[in-house]
Order: C-alpha cells, then structure tokens, then sequence
C-alpha cells in the first residue's frame, strides 16, 4: 500500500522535485502552496505524512505553523515534519508544541526527506 504525503511550500521548484523524487520511490504525493489548499487536502484526505515549510509567504511569517495548529485541532493522526530556511528558536518551540516530530533545515537532500517520511510512516495503518 503507498503513503500517501502532503507536502506544503511555497518553492515551486521544491514540490516539484520533491513530488517527483518521492512518486518515484513509491509514495502518493499531493502538494499544496498555500495554508487553505492544505486545510482543505486535509479536511478532506488521509495523509501518512504531512511536510510543512514554516514560511509560505513573502511576510516571513510562521504560516507553517497555521497547518500545525489545524491539524491538532482536528484531531488528525499524522506525523508531521517541517521544513524551514530560518527558524527561530521561538519558532522551533512552537512548532514542537504542536506537533511536530521532525525539524529539517533547507535544503535537505531528498533521500534523507524519504527516509524520514519512510520512519514516521512506520507501522501506520
């Protein structure tokens, strides 16, 4: 059975890579640029994994941390790992407060991404 995968960025560039990089090792991948794209892939579909950048807009804000807080609050049973050029510590914190299992800097080389998903996804239903 594949995993399925939600990757959220704002990088073009990096869905596209990463999509292609993981549906080739075998995952299902959906991809979403923007905080309601994936609250509505969420609202909607089961992941086995979500990946989340911490920044999705030209604010430098945390709106990666808006698909953490939504993914508590509903209650949904996923690992998530995030993904950020330049968090702060405060950031990191937050984003461990809500969930996160996993905090990766970019770039992060995309074996090292599949193996991660490949460990929370263990033993999954």
């Amino acid at each position: 059975m594949k995993r399925r995968v939600l990757i959220v960025d704002d990088e073009t560039s990096l869905l596209f890579a990463a999509r292609q990089y993981l549906t080739d090792r075998g995952f299902e991948v959906d991809c979403a640029q923007e905080v309601e794209e994936a609250q509505a892939l969420l609202a909607n579909f089961r992941f086995d994994v979500v990946i989340t950048d911490i920044r999705l807009t030209e604010l430098q804000g945390a709106e990666g941390l808006y698909v953490l807080d939504f993914i508590r609050h509903r209650q949904l049973d996923v690992p998530v790992l995030v993904l950020t050029a330049h968090a702060t510590a405060a950031v990191e914190h937050e984003a461990r407060r809500l969930g996160a299992q996993a905090i990766f800097y970019k770039p992060v080389p995309l074996p090292k991404l599949a193996d991660e998903i490949s460990r929370l996804s263990e033993g999954r239903p």
